[in-house]
């Protein structure tokens, strides 16, 4: 696992362990960063369900101002903060080790409005429609802000969730990744 462009293009990062582990493939990543193209630059980033933090590290390799990073698992926090050091993006990141379903995470994470929502939960537990369900994530998106989800290609998402439309998918093999944005704004 490594970042793919941008000023840390070829740093390998540290991996998390284990059976239950499914990072974004470099073929995935960079097909999702063609498609966000200059959205990246200068952009503030929240990186949901974060694991190794490879898509904010990736962000900010290409430009983006700031990253959020959240995450529940103590072990996944660990080597975020060492992938971050490790990109020497240490005054560019944020980590918060929360739990997203814990009601008063999402009021921690309200202090800034994001250009992209990266939301990379384990596959096949439902988690990108309880997570857009729950939370009113549109109200953390800038005007314009983008919301890309990953799931598995199984995992059916309804069109419209909470003040967010899905206006593009993508299909990999197993993998779907949905882009969404706020109800009323223009794609």
């Amino acid at each position: 696992m490594r970042v793919i462009s941008g000023t840390c293009r070829g740093k390998k990062l540290i991996p998390l362990e284990g059976r239950d582990i499914r990072p974004t493939s470099d073929r995935i990543k960079e097909t999702v960063f063609n498609i966000l193209g200059a959205r990246v630059k200068n952009a503030q980033v929240l990186d949901l369900f974060a694991g190794t933090g490879a898509l904010g590290l990736e962000a900010l390799s290409r430009g983006a101002a700031h990253a959020v990073f959240v995450d529940l698992s103590a072990a996944a926090c660990n080597i975020i903060a060492q992938n971050i050091d490790r990109c020497r993006f240490s005054g560019q990141a944020t980590l918060i080790q929360k739990d997203l379903f814990f009601p008063l995470t999402v009021p921690v994470i309200r202090s800034r409005y994001f250009d992209l929502i990266f939301l990379d939960p384990p596959y096949n537990l439902g988690y990108v429609e309880k997570t857009l369900a729950k939370h009113n994530i549109a109200s953390l998106l800038s005007d314009g802000g983008l919301v890309v989800a990953e799931h598995a290609a199984r995992e059916i998402l309804p069109r419209s969730l909470n003040g967010l439309d899905i206006f593009r998918q993508k299909k990999y093999s197993r993998t779907t990744i949905s882009f969404l944005t706020r109800s009323q704004d223009p794609v």
